[in-house]
């Protein structure tokens, strides 16, 4: 069996955090007294449409125009799961929540995107994470 994935493009994932967000209740009056506890519900958001990693390395290779170095290991590892699929079913109910870009257009959008856009976003992204990758000089990478 191939590794397979539920990717989600970020677009699908924004709208579903929203939903929860428009659908929260208060949890204090207008006075600000705390009129009792703020209902948690948790919402998997995904895609719905596992995709072989193999797959989506093949897109990227396309969408690139390179050819990428293959490394495949050999299933099961201890502690790898071969397949995962977000059920969704409570924020389609709850949330309307449909998820509408597929891998290959996601891709597609993050291909076309200014590269400089992508690190700043990833360097904003680890700022929140207590750990840096840190790219050195002579082009290695290490952890700080």
């Amino acid at each position: 069996m191939a590794v397979t994935r539920d990717f989600t493009y970020i677009d699908d994932i924004v709208k579903g955090c929203l939903g929860a967000l428009d659908t929260a209740k208060k949890s204090t009056d207008s006075g600000g007294k705390k009129k009792g506890l703020a209902q948690l519900r948790v919402f998997n958001l995904g895609n719905t449409s596992p995709v072989p990693v193999s797959d989506l390395v093949s897109i990227l290779e396309k969408l690139l125009k390179v050819k990428a170095k293959r490394l495949v290991m050999k299933l099961p590892r201890n502690g790898d799961v071969q397949f995962t699929h977000a059920n969704i079913s409570l924020a389609q109910k709850e949330l309307g929540y449909k998820p509408t870009t597929d891998l290959q257009t996601g891709l597609k959008k993050f291909v076309r995107c200014d590269p400089y856009e992508i690190w700043e976003m990833l360097i904003a992204f680890l700022d929140f994470v207590p750990w840096k990758l840190l790219i050195l000089s002579n082009g290695k990478s290490t952890f700080e």
